[in-house]
């Protein structure tokens, strides 16, 4: 096996493990309020701590990777967010609750943006569109799983044991990491001179510090983040309200909630995998400056549509098959999102993804934020859900604008640049 197919099974299954314990606090949370009494305004607060802290620190972890390798600083955030990940089962009050999200936040920010710079360097040009694909669908899977694997856990053992649990997981991908993975493909014992030929330049590109104002001046990549910052209006709805929307606002049990609420995220693996597929193959015919915004434009279009369908919605059914359709098409232009930003900062790609990223967590912040407070107010969870929509339509605007071949660093063959 390709030394490169075995790195992206380990991102792959990071992928898998940040949104289990992402999502912990989401499908957990109907008990957890309970347990603890915790309002809607409050726990629109601890979702969002979460959220405050992963844009804090994205960008400077983003920045740390590129310059000191991605081996070390996954290896840290990993071990970070393990720990709080655990201690959140110790929580006993609000405050201890939201103080927990805020350095588990603080700790898993980055992990993406790393992802991105591993794939830049381990993958040829050709395959980074599908890489980012195989990546993202591993952390819908994550989505997918955490209900199912979850609400059973903790009807059986309670919340507390499952964030122990959790914790544990993360200790053991890291160790595995540590001893495995070499940041340059030509110290990767193993390797062939083949394979390292394959993915190309990139493969033994350095480390450096990041030129921050050249990234910094790119229009592109501030087009990018504001795109990703109103596109993360929708994918924090889920990640965050979806389960207690099920339940408080759709009329689901908790149980339904457990086997339905994971078809959306199984149906974002699908769209992730035809996603990075379409990206790389539209790409071909037609140039990636034009592949990747149609792409990114078109999905979002959709999406708000159905998710103002999903809010008008009355049927258990028809809300479920509304909401994987919206998820699906959502996470269909993903893989097209991180490639444009890749594209835009080239070496420097998990610095630039990490900008892209703390947007779309401050998004996901006022999102979460928000959401809590007109539910307060109005006891409607479908009127936040309409606004989540148009939030979405804004993005797929600003995506039209994007010209990612405009970057820092681009290396694409020209081939792609211009279509064939």
């Amino acid at each position: 096996m390709k030394k490169r197919r075995v790195v992206l099974g380990f991102l792959a299954a990071l992928s898998v493990i940040t949104f289990i314990d992402r999502l912990a606090i989401a499908v957990t949370g109907p008990t957890m309020q309970k347990d603890l009494n915790i309002s809607p305004a409050q726990w629109g607060w601890v979702l969002s701590a979460y959220v405050i802290a992963y844009a804090v620190f994205e960008v400077p972890s983003g920045a740390l990777g590129d310059r000191h390798g991605y081996r070390k600083e996954l290896s840290r955030i990993t071990i970070w967010w393990s720990v709080f990940t655990a201690a959140t089962a110790l929580c006993r009050t609000f405050w201890q609750l939201a103080s927990a999200r805020f350095l588990f936040g603080l700790g898993a920010a980055g992990a993406y943006p790393n992802m991105s710079g591993v794939l830049y360097r381990w993958l040829p040009a050709r395959e980074r569109a599908r890489g980012q694909g195989v990546i993202w669908a591993a952390s819908r899977l994550g989505g997918g799983l955490a209900p199912l694997l979850l609400v059973p856990a903790n009807i059986a053992f309670g919340w507390r044991a499952v964030f122990a649990i959790l914790g544990a997981l993360g200790f053991v991908w890291a160790i595995a990491w540590w001893r495995w993975f070499h940041d340059r493909p030509e110290d990767q014992p193993g390797i062939t001179a083949e394979e390292v030929a394959e993915i190309g330049s990139d493969a033994g590109a350095g480390h450096s510090g990041t030129p921050w104002r050249r990234l910094l001046a790119l229009p592109q990549l501030w087009l990018i983040a504001a795109a990703y910052g109103f596109y993360a209006f929708g994918s924090w709805f889920f990640f965050g309200w979806f389960p207690t929307w099920m339940v408080k606002g759709a009329g689901f049990t908790v149980g339904e909630m457990g086997v339905y609420g994971s078809i959306p995220f199984l149906l974002g693996i699908v769209g992730n995998l035809a996603g990075g597929v379409l990206c790389d193959r539209l790409a071909e015919r037609i140039g990636i400056r034009r592949a990747y915004s149609l792409i990114a434009c078109v999905c979002l279009t959709i999406t708000a549509a159905l998710l103002v369908a999903m809010s008008l919605a009355e049927g258990k059914f028809t809300i479920i098959v509304l909401a994987g359709l919206a998820f699906m098409v959502m996470d269909l232009m993903l893989p097209a999102a991180w490639a444009m930003c890749m594209a835009i900062g080239g070496r420097f790609g998990g610095t630039a993804s990490g900008v892209m990223n703390t947007a779309g967590n401050i998004g996901g912040f006022i999102c979460s934020v928000a959401f809590g407070y007109v539910v307060a107010a109005t006891g409607n969870y479908n009127l936040p859900l309409q606004g989540v929509a148009a939030m979405v339509l804004i993005a797929a605007g600003i995506f039209a604008f994007i010209d990612c071949t405009k970057g820092l660093d681009h290396k694409a063959p020209p081939e792609l640049l211009a279509g064939v």
